[in-house]
Order: C-alpha cells, then structure tokens, then sequence
C-alpha cells in the first residue's frame, strides 16, 4: 500500500470533530498565489465595471440555451 492509499485510509476513519480540524487546516493554508488571487478579486470588484443580477441571469439563460 503506498503511503498516499495508508493517508486516505486513515483519512476515512477519522471521527467527524477531526475531520473538520483536518479539513481546517488544510484550507486555512494561505499561499501567495492565493493571496494574489483575493487581491485581484477584490481589486476587480472596485475598478471593473458590474452588471444588474437581472441581465446576468438573462445572459446566463441566452448562454444555456444554444
């Protein structure tokens, strides 16, 4: 059995409190890359134009309907 395979055996059995912990801090793991990603995001928020929810919904059914 490869270590990966004894990691996610060991994964399935673990309680569901310790799951949480684990799945915790696996995402609470901040990178550049994704500090950068929420810079962007938040940077795009402000300066790139938006659209109504109304003709977003509009356009999402023109999208799915081709």
């Amino acid at each position: 059995m490869t270590k990966l395979a004894q990691i996610q055996e060991a994964i399935r059995q673990l309680p569901p409190a310790e799951l949480q912990e684990l799945r915790h801090w696996l995402l609470d793991e901040e990178s550049p890359e994704m500090l950068a990603a929420a810079d962007e995001g938040l940077r795009s928020l402000v300066e790139e134009p938006t659209i109504p929810v109304t003709e977003l919904r509009r356009k999402i059914e023109e999208w799915t309907t081709r």
